[in-house]
């Protein structure tokens, strides 16, 4: 996705936006880090989201689900460290109790409260914990509390991710700014993963959620870590209309102008995902293109952005090319082998390593350059159409098995 010009980039996730407030605080989830966030709009927002296919859905991811169902919300409340996942009716209890808290506190209603949770799964909620921070993150909501918020989400994160952007839209000065967690169980459809964007832009729900799907999948829904998904992931978008532009109501040139904004946060959490993989040593883009149509690029870049075998072979920063040959071959979309070209690019330089789905006596030392950087670039041209897609995964390294081997303790 190209830059725009006219896009700037600046500092605050979710409280750059005019409205929005947010806190993060330690509420006794986990042992010392803190595990509880609180984002609050002050008018009421327009409200979408997008949730986990994982047949297996949280407690919160089902909730969630039900309250956006309106188009509208106001707050959201996360906890981390616990998962609310495979809970039964207790989970579901705990669920709605925890929106019920942050209304009551708040005063607006349960359902305009989006109750997200991430961690071990099938252990209850401690509710008097949760209840208690509620109320405090309440106290401590501030205009300047998205890194807070940030931070309180985090599992086996080893940093906050938060990115937002300013514009003009018709006229008026627009925001969109986000909060992301994510570092194992990442796949498309989702990841073990959240999302929470904020803008002060007028738009539709309608429009608001057709906005969020096509960022989405064009983001979150093209970046794996492990090829695994979990029950409890949720990309949420609240858009409270204090910027005063026209109301979005149908696909004007604003509405993609900030549907581009909306892509731009989406991405750059995405790839912030990505490149705090568990245990990854490099971030890798994939790019797929002269492929005979769009879906099938898609599917091409994420088969090779899955593969176990390409993702070691890049840890070990072996110039395997057959290893995405065949990654691609796995897929089962026709295309001729025998037009396919292979490139491995970085800031080491680029090396083609196949031409005609064939190995070329291609420069090892120049390609080990290549791979030896952290940010790699895999460029895949099947020379039989014009459509496009990119991917972005990272290696898989020792650490991976590491810290999933110990999760739970």
């Amino acid at each position: 996705m190209r830059e725009d010009l006219d896009m700037e980039v600046i500092e605050g996730g979710v409280t750059a936006v005019q409205g929005f407030k947010a806190s993060g605080l330690h509420c006794g989830i986990k042992r010392s880090r803190a595990d509880l966030a609180l984002i609050y709009t002050e008018k009421e927002a327009s409200a979408a989201g997008v949730f986990t296919r994982n047949t297996v859905k949280a407690a919160p991811v089902i909730l969630s689900q039900k309250h956006l169902s309106s188009g509208r919300a106001r707050a959201v409340v996360v906890n981390s460290g616990n998962a609310n996942a495979c809970t039964g009716d207790r989970g579901m209890k705990d669920a709605e109790k925890m929106a019920e808290t942050a209304a009551n506190v708040l005063g607006i209603k349960p359902e305009e409260v989006v109750v997200a949770s991430t961690g071990v799964i099938g252990v209850p909620l401690p509710m008097d914990k949760i209840q208690r921070g509620i109320y405090e993150a309440a106290e401590k909501l501030s205009s300047h509390g998205g890194s807070a918020a940030a931070e309180a989400i985090m599992t086996t994160d080893t940093y906050p991710k938060e990115f937002a952007v300013r514009f003009d839209l018709d006229g008026v000065t627009v925001t969109v700014g986000g909060i992301a967690k994510g570092s194992g169980m990442i796949h498309p459809n989702m990841a073990t993963m959240l999302g929470f964007i904020a803008t002060d832009a007028a738009v539709s729900p309608d429009m608001l959620k057709k906005a969020l799907k096509y960022a989405v999948d064009r983001s979150f829904n093209m970046i794996t870590v492990d090829g695994d998904t979990s029950t409890n992931d949720m990309v949420v978008v609240l858009a409270n209309g204090l910027s005063k532009n026209p109301v979005i109501d149908s696909e004007t040139p604003a509405y993609f102008k900030f549907l581009r904004a909306l892509e731009r946060v989406c991405l750059e959490l995405a790839k912030d995902i990505v490149r705090d993989g568990e245990g990854a040593t490099k971030f890798v883009e994939i790019e797929v293109t002269g492929a005979s149509g769009v879906e099938e690029a898609r599917k091409l870049a994420l088969s090779v952005a899955t593969s176990s075998l390409v993702k070691t072979a890049l840890f070990g920063e072996d110039a395997n090319w057959g290893r995405i040959l065949a990654a691609c071959g796995k897929t089962g979309i026709p295309f001729d082998p025998s037009k396919v070209d292979i490139f491995l690019k970085s800031k080491g330089g680029i090396e083609q390593t196949a031409r005609g789905g064939m190995g070329l006596p291609f420069s090892e030392e120049k390609a080990a350059r290549i791979l030896a950087e952290k940010e790699i670039e895999i460029i895949i041209n099947f020379n039989e159409g014009e459509a496009s897609a990119w991917a972005w995964t990272c290696d898989l390294s020792y650490d991976y098995v590491r810290i999933n081997a110990s999760y739970r303790t």
